[in-house]
């Protein structure tokens, strides 16, 4: 049993402020498009970890291009990035990282938290991740009163962009990380508390389809129709699954035509891909790239291909096993069993480990159905991830665990 255990003692008894505070902030939208949302929970997030006495940096972030539903490519603005740093000269550093942005839109009919009879907090980002930042916030102010944080630099960025892939903001998360020995993101653990170990790289493409518009009756035969090439690059492209293990393609949205009685001159194909291993990620990135290229989708009709992998895949490393590891001792310290396991989600986790760094993502509060309007997380989780998050790092703090970074390849 770890001697640290006393020093968890400002958790206990915090359960019902943080209920508090995330049904407030999961009643605010702040869906990845409605900035002026987002920024209502940065305003928030600002004012709780500067009660921490860190230093505060926010960091406008740069319009990212986007292809249209009129298949004309533009630039569209995202949520700044919080930047909160503790003790900047410090030889170990933590990255503790995380997301302001919900997917949910300003208009989407889930908005409220309810909490429910089985003990659960239903409501938009309860889960994924406005608990997740409270957890981490808490854990971090009971570190701070450890007396163990002198020597520990610590890095703590929120983006705002996360549930859209994160164009905007992982070059600078991934700059931050290349300085840091450990990291650790709060995505939801699994209603069990599993972890995500290993994690596939991810890919997003849009394929803009372009053929000749006509009336569909008095001149149907001049007429190039843009939806049924569409038709085709979709086929091509799903015949990609199955090529591979573990590769696959998902077809997630098609549009395209003005009117029933017109020709459509263009439709837009999206889809995303996922893939466990550089190499075959690097596989479905060319055969795609091959796939439209190279594709006969109709006479006079072209596709232009827009995209590209945005995760890269995060592996199960020597020095990843170290710090799993060391959370997994703190929850045996707890009794709280700690289990992980391969998934095929993704996520800033990914981004932080193609930049040498080893990163828990899943330390968030327990919950479920994320993404969904059934989104839930257990409201006995948030002392249980406070205090095994505040472990983890008075472990690394104290010497007690072995260094992720220390470990050999």
């Amino acid at each position: 049993m770890s001697s640290l255990l006393g020093l968890l003692d400002p958790i206990t008894g915090t359960r019902d402020k943080l209920l508090e505070t995330l049904i407030a902030w999961s009643d605010i939208n702040s869906g990845s498009g409605n900035i002026e949302g987002v920024e209502k929970i940065a305003t928030l997030a600002t004012g709780r970890f500067s009660e921490l006495g860190y230093d505060v940096q926010r960091i406008e972030t740069e319009p990212v291009a986007m292809i249209g539903p009129d298949g004309q490519e533009g630039t569209i603005q995202r949520g700044p990035i919080l930047h909160f740093t503790a003790r900047p000269n410090a030889t170990r550093r933590i990255m503790l990282a995380g997301h302001l942005d919900t997917v949910f839109p300003v208009n989407d009919s889930f908005q409220k938290a309810v909490i429910r009879k089985d003990g659960t907090l239903h409501g938009p980002g309860t889960a994924d991740m406005k608990g997740g930042l409270l957890v981490m916030a808490q854990a971090l102010a009971c570190f701070e009163q450890s007396g163990l944080a002198d020597d520990i630099g610590i890095d703590v960025v929120l983006n705002s962009d996360e549930e859209v892939a994160s164009y905007a903001s992982s070059p600078y998360m991934e700059k931050v990380a290349a300085h840091c020995d450990a990291g650790f993101v709060f995505e939801p653990s699994m209603p069990d508390g599993s972890l995500a170990g290993a994690r596939a790289g991810s890919g997003n493409y849009d394929v803009v389809v372009t053929g000749r518009a006509a009336h569909a009756g008095r001149e149907f035969d001049k007429g190039r129709n843009a939806i049924a090439g569409a038709a085709r690059v979709v086929g091509a492209l799903n015949a990609l699954n199955g090529q591979r293990d573990a590769v696959t393609l998902n077809i997630g949205l098609i549009a395209g035509g003005t009117a029933l009685n017109v020709v459509p001159e263009r439709a837009i194909v999206r889809l995303n891909v996922r893939a466990r291993t550089p190499d075959d990620l690097a596989w479905v990135d060319s055969a795609i790239r091959e796939t439209i290229t190279s594709g006969d989708f109709g006479a006079d009709i072209t596709a232009q291909l827009h995209g590209r992998i945005h995760r890269p895949a995060k592996p199960m490393t020597p020095q990843l096993e170290s710090l799993f590891e060391t959370v997994r001792s703190a929850g045996g310290d707890l009794g709280v069993p700690v289990r992980w396991a391969a998934t095929g989600g993704c996520c800033d986790g990914n981004n932080l480990a193609r930049a040498g760094l080893p990163t828990v993502d899943t330390m968030g509060v327990r919950g479920a159905f994320i993404h969904s309007h059934d989104e839930y997380a257990v409201i006995d989780s948030f002392e249980e991830r406070t205090r095994l998050t505040a472990l983890s790092l008075l472990k690394l703090a104290s010497g007690e665990a072995v260094w992720p970074k220390d470990i050999a390849s």
